[in-house]
């Protein structure tokens, strides 16, 4: 049966404590299993005798922020020597610079993180090993967006040479006047002038003149 999210974590009151661990866990999409996720961090936890203080249960697409996707609340709540754990990396974030935001984040709030499936497993602390390993998420995410940059210069490159035009379109815009177009001909023609119009329709004068050129509105008061 699949397990329903009810997300009653992160009481503003926070339980004092030693080693709290949060197991954090998200699904996608309907196919992705909760369940599977949640029996192999028990089985985890059983192995290296962890007691799981609380579960966080979501399902939310990972194109959503860590704020909706709840992994910013949850490592806010962590505090020094508690334990996040999950069952792969890729359920903290959907990029390798996402990924090494929220790393970054454990280690300075001193946070231990295991990640089960990679076998990532490190204390919050500034030794030699978080060190290391936080300099390779560094480096992974400089590649990442190098290569997304290279990408995106490629795919604009070929629409280029598709002859499909890029960026903005040439030429005056719609305006904001345009939908006044028959209130600003009658006041011409009752005498209003062009200044007290512009002001009227909150327009500087000079937009206003371009834009009744653009339209070859010429009008004189009637008499």
């Amino acid at each position: 049966m699949y397990l329903d999210f009810q997300y009653n974590l992160l009481k503003k009151e926070k339980v004092m404590s030693e080693n709290k661990t949060i197991a954090y866990i998200r699904a996608s999409t309907e196919k992705q299993n909760i369940d599977s996720q949640k029996l192999e961090l028990l089985e985890y936890a059983r192995r290296n005798n962890i007691h799981i203080d609380e579960f966080v249960e979501i399902k939310i697409s990972s194109r959503r922020s860590p704020e909706a996707r709840k992994i910013k609340e949850v490592v806010e709540i962590l505090a020094e020597n508690d334990l996040l754990l999950v069952s792969e990396i890729s359920r903290v974030g959907r990029s390798i610079g996402e990924i090494f935001r929220i790393m970054d984040q454990l280690v300075k709030k001193k946070i231990n993180f295991v990640a089960v499936k990679e076998g990532i497993n490190f204390c919050g602390k500034q030794n030699m090993q978080t060190k290391t390993m936080i300099t390779m998420f560094s480096l992974f995410a400089e590649i990442e967006r190098d290569l997304i940059s290279e990408r995106t210069k490629q795919g604009l490159e070929a629409a280029r040479r598709m002859g499909k035009q890029l960026g903005r379109p040439k030429g005056p815009g719609k305006s904001r006047l345009d939908k006044y177009k028959e209130e600003i001909i009658t006041l011409l023609k009752n005498g209003a002038t062009k200044t007290y119009i512009a002001k009227r329709y909150k327009s500087n004068v000079s937009n206003f003149y371009r834009w009744l050129k653009k339209h070859n509105i010429n009008v004189k008061p009637e008499m």
